[in-house]
């Protein structure tokens, strides 16, 4: 049997979703690792402990596969510039862990640049067994839309990212635009990248009736909603959504519609309130949007189903994603997306079938798609029902066969180390 030491340093797979570094990896890290486990794969996920009263070792995704908290630097939450300093103490953590238990790990999945460096110690330090490295985002590609100095990656992320590139094995891309921004701002070597995509959870994420699903978070059934979930932050593009909210034209609409935002603290004083969603609150009120607009700060993933379900429409305004699993588990839920044309998203997105996907940064244009979906049940119907068949290629089962067989292969081009 397999086993795998997965680190995902900075951020936890149980963290719940929508804070300032939870997202789309925790849930990847979260789903991946249960579905090895159903497929027989040993597993234990290394992370950085942030809080002292968890449980250091939990068992919370089954199979016999662990989530281990490591102490490094105080237990408590903190900035990923704050914690890179800290990665060494992580890899001794862990290498004192696996000893303890008397564990080889055959593989190094990482995920983010800091995971890939604490792979590279923890390989050295284990006779040099295979790392295999998914990066997530890219500080290059963040870089190129960041909108101000503040939102640019540093140049130790993007020196950590180039060392990482040079000592994995095998890069895990999203799609064949993250294999080509690979080679394009890093020259990253193509014969050790493999595309594998995402996945999604078709047993939690499914069409759920849009009156059950209305009523679950409490809405009335002639309630409409416009959906967005992600991070608050300004790459997310939540400006360029508020924005076209705000031109629709709601005597077309037939009852009124509303933006419900998923993500981020909202029940904190204006002093401890994140600078974007400060921003983003402000530009409704100069907006006049009123009720038209509902922050509803993080929800546990057991109810996004029900949110997914009961909107009319979820809409991913990015200005970079290097896949955009929001958009796969909404599609999963029978519900259409309009998406910016970036990243993963113009490969995940069937532009006219599954939903829309648009110019990122344009009000407008984003506007026009939203009036014709909100104006056609029938085309909503249709794209929805689309998105549904089409999200069960990204089936959990189909996409982790895919990962092992990258761990078997890394495995047996090892030498010495036994499949």
């Amino acid at each position: 049997m397999l086993r795998i030491a997965m680190l995902s340093y900075h951020t936890c797979p149980l963290a719940t979703l929508g804070g300032k570094d939870t997202g789309g990896m925790n849930v990847y890290v979260r789903d991946l690792t249960c579905e090895l486990g159903r497929q027989g794969i040993h597993v234990d996920v290394f992370t950085r402990s942030q809080d002292e009263h968890v449980p250091h070792v939990l068992h919370d995704l089954g199979f016999g596969n662990r989530v281990v908290h490591i102490p490094a630097g105080p237990e408590e939450p903190k900035s990923k510039s704050d914690i890179a300093k800290y990665i060494p103490e992580f890899a001794e953590g862990v290498r004192k862990f696996a000893a303890e238990k008397g564990i080889h790990y055959d593989v190094i999945h990482s995920h983010y640049w800091m995971s890939g460096l604490a792979a590279e110690i923890l390989s050295d330090a284990w006779g040099g067994i295979p790392i295999v490295h998914m990066f997530h985002t890219l500080g290059e590609m963040k870089n190129r839309v960041a909108r101000s100095e503040d939102e640019k990656a540093g140049e130790d992320r993007l020196n950590g990212e180039r060392q990482v590139l040079g000592r994995a094995n095998r890069i895990v891309v999203a799609t064949l635009a993250e294999l080509t921004q690979l080679r394009f701002l890093y020259r990253a070597e193509a014969r050790k990248m493999t595309v594998i995509p995402p996945g999604v959870d078709t047993s939690h994420f499914y069409p759920i009736p849009a009156d059950e699903a209305k009523q679950y978070i409490g809405l009335k059934p002639e309630n409409r909603m416009v959906l967005f979930v992600g991070r608050i932050e300004p790459l997310k593009g939540i400006d360029t959504l508020i924005q076209a909210m705000s031109c629709l034209d709601l005597q077309d609409m037939h009852r009124p519609v509303h933006l419900a935002i998923i993500g981020g603290d909202v029940d904190v004083s204006p002093e401890e309130m994140t600078d974007e969603m400060t921003r983003l609150q402000k530009l409704c009120d100069d907006l006049c949007m009123g009720g038209m607009v509902v922050f509803l700060g993080k929800r546990g993933q057991d109810t996004l189903p029900y949110y997914y379900s009961a909107a009319e429409v979820v809409v991913m305004p990015s200005l970079y994603e290097s896949f955009g699993l929001v958009a796969l588990e909404a599609m999963a839920c029978g519900t259409p997306v309009i998406a910016s044309e970036v990243g993963g998203l113009g490969y995940l997105v069937q532009n006219g079938i599954t939903g829309y996907t648009i110019p990122d940064s344009e009000p407008d244009a984003l506007c026009d798609k939203l009036s014709w979906l909100l104006g056609d049940a029938v085309l909503r119907n249709k794209m929805g029902n689309s998105a549904a068949e089409y999200a069960t290629n990204y089936a959990w089962n189909k996409i982790a066969s895919q990962i092992i067989d990258v761990y078997k292969e890394v495995a047996v081009k090892t030498p010495g180390l036994p499949v």
